[in-house]
């Protein structure tokens, strides 16, 4: 998926739509995002030093799980939990973060899944998380 076909999928706009394009393959989400250097987050994050935040990163891989939801379509994902959070090197301005997901079950609206961000052949950070996929409100 291009990122016009994410937003088919995806309720997040500029500048909180964090995907470039998504992949499936075998059961699995594969995301990328080419991290520009001028995004809203790098502003403060840290000046002269520019590092994307964890919770930014996180939020990439969440994005990236949605794709395996066709149903999800024209409904809103939230967040319900986030576990085993784990940070391991930084993800930096022209680095390209590529987020592989899973789906781990399912009951009702609710969604598990696993996922890891990785630049440069380096791991950047690995969750499990929950999300709620809930009707837009009118």
């Amino acid at each position: 998926m291009n990122r016009e076909e994410i937003k088919e999928l995806l309720p997040h706009r500029e500048p909180m739509l964090l995907l470039d394009e998504v992949n499936i393959e075998e059961g699995r989400a594969v995301g990328k995002y080419h991290v520009k250097g001028d995004e809203f987050f790098l502003q403060g994050h840290f000046p002269g030093n520019p590092i994307v935040p964890g919770v930014i990163q996180c939020e990439m891989i969440a994005q990236t799980a949605v794709a395996l939801l066709p149903d999800c379509k024209g409904k809103t994902p939230l967040y319900t939990g986030l576990n085993n959070v784990k940070f391991k090197n930084p993800l930096l301005p022209g680095d390209t973060a590529v987020m592989t997901v899973e789906i781990t079950a399912r009951k009702g609206v609710f969604c598990f899944a696993k996922g890891k961000l990785e630049a440069n052949g380096k791991l950047c950070t690995s969750a499990e998380f929950s999300f709620a996929i809930i009707e837009k409100k009118a």
